[in-house]
């Protein structure tokens, strides 16, 4: 496999496709949409809701917090997820103006 040249690329750019390598995955999809709807979430939840085994829920929530759309507490041994509003709000503007800012003019 080669080399990737990701130097040629804007920060803003590279920062954009590593976005959507992480959410690329169907999992972490799931676990999105599943945090999304609750007050926070322990991760023994999530295996139960997803159906994958606890070490693969961790794997996948730490490829999530990465790119800081998950904030997390410790509560008693469990750690609680939630989503990070601020950050899915940047996400959300910069994916936004990625999808609407084309020409119109184009063939």
């Amino acid at each position: 496999m080669g080399v990737t040249k990701t130097h040629i690329f804007s920060s803003a750019q590279n920062e954009m496709a590593q976005i959507a390598k992480v959410l690329a995955h169907p999992a972490r999809i799931a676990i999105l949409q599943y945090i999304s709807k609750q007050e926070g979430c322990i991760c023994t939840d999530l295996v139960d809701e997803i159906g994958l085994a606890q070490p693969t829920i961790s794997q996948h929530l730490n490829e999530i917090k990465k790119i800081g759309l998950l904030k997390g507490s410790f509560e008693g041994k469990n750690l609680c997820y939630c989503i990070n509003e601020e950050r899915w709000q940047e996400l959300q503007n910069s994916f936004n103006a990625f999808f609407t800012n084309i020409n119109q003019n184009c063939c």
